[in-house]
């Protein structure tokens, strides 16, 4: 976007929403308050109370209850919903749909078949006998399979059925959310009146308008659902997880747009096919879908990789030409203040998740009303065309030379479908940080967790996030509550949000002095930043393996080649947590290289054919400090401590000496045991960061060495065995032949050394035998307890404490782990991506 673009769209007005008010006004727009009172008030006025205005909540109720004005619900964009007898039209619509009737009956033959051979129906042999039992046995099956897809129809559909009940339910909803988000939902008018626009024309061609938010909190859908309700837009339904679905407020959500589906489907034809034939009826039908391009929530503040179940339900739907076209938009939800950062930070640090139940609900909702979290800010990438998407996929692919043999125009194809839903999902995640606001908190969070020290005085917090506030318009982003409200007052309402359990201050020195009380907590908020600064992040932490060297400049100027390389091997070792640009990582790095040294941060030595020969820290940064460098280097740092962790955590799963390498680990249990290393790390200062034992990076670690191949992963088809895992065999690090130890060598070892070139200089860094010799160590003795209890759960004829889990293969599963090897090197050749 040119600079001049980007301008004009910073200063679109807002629409902030507060009760039932729609308040146009600049972006970013905060009324200045005179003073605190004041100001509570100010942003609070709207919402009536009935024990401050008695008389005009009474009046309020009324308005919802009989439907005046715009609360009727009545002249909305989109397919007519909200009318009785709505769940049985979508009910029959599913029950009818010729997939699940086809299933059904395949289902039911593939059943005969069985009772044939197991001798429960007369011999073909037998004549008119036989055909008479078969064909009423089949329809036994069909009969019984009707009624259990009708049964889990009606549990999974939403319903809306009542248009009192959607009025009752903005209203009870709205006064709980504004308690919390006390300075209301923001959105961009431009973007709102693009998007009725094209609600218009969707709904003269009955196409469906699927939004694809981020999710990040349960408030996520809340927010959707209210500003279609006040905006006029049809509600789109839900996808949601079954495990929503309890008591009253289950029924509750069901009613307001909630779909249920399991998180896991397994081998449950019949149940995938209901879900097929339920997406096939809505988007048939031009009903609005929502579902979170995540999948869960993001724990860590960022972007998580794209689930692909609903989308290749999606995708289906028009590849086999039951739908004509559907338009995607990406929507973008940001928070002051995410309601569950604490229960997030918890589950992070190894607690089991609790299951979700009304007692909770209530007295967490009871909780969350007493709070002043700020504002919520939605925005809605343009929308675009499904249809063309997937045309424009295959044109481009087809032109490609590939280094596999694929009919690009062959949408049966897996191949092509699992390439264009890839790309789908990627593009989606690209569109959402393309429109995402960055929050005050999310600054302050990141300077905080982005400098060196203690803590950082008032002066200079408000120096540095007007820095970064630059950097995040000069990288394209948006920062939201800027304009007319100083600088100084946004940082300090900043503070007031996160409170003081996250960010402390000290009184009585020369000036205040903020430092980060819950540096893993904070983390949150500085991962909302992260994705606008990632390239940069590489390029300082490639260059990071001459700097910590120390010594004079040119000890610390490293060759292009050597950062070219280390940068492929981070984007690479880092490709399942960031989303990078689509344009190639040469082109990617030359870009940042020329902004980098545009900033002054880094020069470059070019030769006569100006090619880059060599780059280094600018003295002009130098003389800073390091102030801009050491940001972006700190950004990363986090992350490449835990991929570290995660690789030493797997050189203790090597067999001990003399031992066969057939047993395996339960993968939950190999990952408990690299958090418990993790946190004994930390506490003996070979971790600097505490988030590096963070349970969602160290899981995203795993995934990526298994595909890599550095782990072997088997998963049963029996939902009750969890997956486990190995050391391949060539990654496997070796043991000293007589004391059995581990040796820091190896390929394994090697990578390992690979990951910490680029890790923060702290205890023990530069005494790489320390290191090797007590890290090691200490990974052993875990790893070898792991061992020891597969083995005793074999060996003894029953399962070890903790593990539910057979430490062996079966014959069967040794035949599925050399197929999916097969696969797994066979996709990897098809990405055609940078390997480790």
């Amino acid at each position: 976007m040119a600079p001049d673009d980007r301008d004009r769209h910073d200063s679109a007005p807002d629409l902030r929403i507060l009760g039932d008010r729609i308040t146009l006004q600049p972006s970013g727009f905060v009324e200045p308050p005179k003073d605190k009172d004041e100001k509570d008030e100010a942003l609070m006025k709207n919402v009536a109370r009935f024990r401050s205005e008695p008389l005009r909540f009474l009046r309020d109720v009324s308005l919802y209850v009989s439907g005046t004005g715009w609360r009727a619900y009545d002249d909305v964009i989109g397919q007519p919903i909200f009318y009785s007898g709505f769940s049985e039209h979508i009910k029959t619509q599913v029950m009818s749909a010729t997939v699940l009737q086809t299933k059904i009956a395949q289902l039911a033959d593939l059943r005969i078949t069985v009772e044939e051979k197991q001798g429960l129906l007369p011999p073909p042999s037998a004549g008119r006998e036989y055909e008479i039992k078969k064909a009423k046995r089949r329809a036994e099956l069909v009969q019984g399979l009707q009624e259990v897809a009708e049964h889990l129809t009606d549990n999974m559909i939403c319903k809306f059925e009542s248009k009192t009940f959607i009025r009752g339910a903005y209203y009870l909803v709205t006064q709980l959310l504004l308690r919390a988000y006390h300075q209301g939902i923001h959105v961009s008018s431009e973007e709102v009146l693009r998007l009725r626009n094209v609600a218009e024309e969707a709904e003269k061609k009955k196409q469906s308008i699927i939004f694809l938010p981020c999710h990040r909190s349960h408030v996520d859908y809340v927010a959707q659902q209210l500003l279609c309700y006040r905006l006029g837009l049809a509600l789109p339904v839900v996808v949601s997880g079954d495990n929503l679905n309890f008591p009253l407020v289950g029924s509750f959500l069901q009613h307001a747009g909630a779909m249920y589906i399991r998180r896991s489907f397994g081998d449950d034809q019949l149940y995938t096919t209901l879900v097929q034939a339920y997406i096939d009826v809505l988007l048939q039908g031009g009903y609005n879908l929502e579902c979170f391009i995540e999948g869960g929530r993001s724990r860590t503040g960022k972007l998580l990789p794209p689930k692909f179940g609903i989308l290749s339900f999606v995708l289906d739907s028009l590849l086999s030409g039951r739908v004509e076209d559907a338009i995607i938009c990406p929507v973008s939800t940001q928070y002051d203040k995410v309601i569950e950062t604490e229960g997030y930070v918890t589950e992070l640090l190894g607690v089991p998740k609790k299951k979700e139940n009304l007692a909770d609900f209530l007295s967490g909702g009871s909780n969350v009303l007493s709070l002043r979290l700020g504002r919520v800010d939605v925005r809605f990438h343009e929308p675009w065309s499904l249809r063309g998407f997937i045309d424009d996929q295959i044109n481009r692919l087809s032109k490609v030379p590939s280094a596999i043999h694929v009919d690009w125009k062959d949408t049966k194809n897996q191949v092509v479908r699992q390439k264009l839903l890839r790309t789908l999902g990627y593009k989606v995640l690209a569109d959402i940080n393309d429109v995402s606001v960055v929050m005050p908190t999310a600054l302050i969070g990141t300077v905080l967790l982005t400098l060196r020290g203690r803590g950082v005085g008032r002066a200079e917090l408000i120096r540095r996030v007007e820095w970064l506030t630059e950097r995040v318009k000069a990288k394209g982003g948006r920062v939201a509550h800027f304009g007319n409200l100083p600088l100084s007052d946004v940082i300090e309402r900043g503070l007031e949000v996160l409170g003081k359990d996250l960010v402390g201050v000290v009184e009585g020195l020369a000036e205040p002095t903020y430092y980060a009380v819950d540096r893993f907590q904070l983390s949150f908020y500085r991962n909302m930043t992260i994705h606008l600064f990632i390239s940069e992040a590489l390029v300082a932490a490639a260059l990071y393996t001459k700097v910590k060297q120390g010594g004079g400049p040119a000890i610390q100027d490293i060759p292009y080649q050597e950062l070219h390389d280390q940068v492929l091997f981070l984007s690479s070792l880092f490709r399942g947590e960031f989303i990078y640009s689509g344009e190639g990582l040469q082109v990617n790095l030359e870009r940042t290289l020329a902004g980098l040294e545009a900033d002054n941060i880094i020069m470059i030595e070019r030769d006569e054919q100006r090619n880059i020969t060599k780059i280094g820290l600018s003295d002009a940064e130098r003389a800073a400090g390091r102030e801009n460098y050491d940001f972006y280097c700190f950004l990363i740092w986090p992350f490449i401590e835990a991929s570290w962790l995660a690789a030493v955590s797997l050189m203790g799963l090597t067999p001990p000496l003399g031992q066969k390498d057939d047993v395996w680990i339960q993968v939950s249990r190999a990952q408990d045991s690299a958090q418990f290393l993790g946190k004994t790390l930390y506490h003996q200062g070979d971790l600097s960061y505490f988030e590096a034992v963070n349970k969602e990076t160290l899981k995203n670690s795993y995934q990526r060495f298994e595909e890599e191949g550095i782990i072997q992963v088997v998963k049963s088809k029996d939902a009750r065995v969890p997956p486990r895992l190995r050391v391949s065999p060539e990654w496997r690090p070796n043991r000293d032949e007589i004391t059995g130890n581990l040796t820091a060598s190896g390929k394994l070892w090697d990578f390992t050394e690979k990951i910490a070139s680029s890790r923060r200089e702290g205890k023990n860094r530069r005494d790489g035998a320390t290191v090797s010799t007590r890290v090691i160590r200490l990974t052993d003795e875990l790893g070898q307890k792991l061992w020891e209890e597969a083995v005793k759960g074999v060996d003894g004829g029953k399962k070890a404490k903790g593990m539910n889990a057979p430490a062996r293969l079966s014959e069967e599963e040794e035949r599925v782990l050399e197929r999916s090897q097969k696969e797994k090197r066979k996709r990897r050749t098809l990405e055609n991506r940078a390997h480790l």
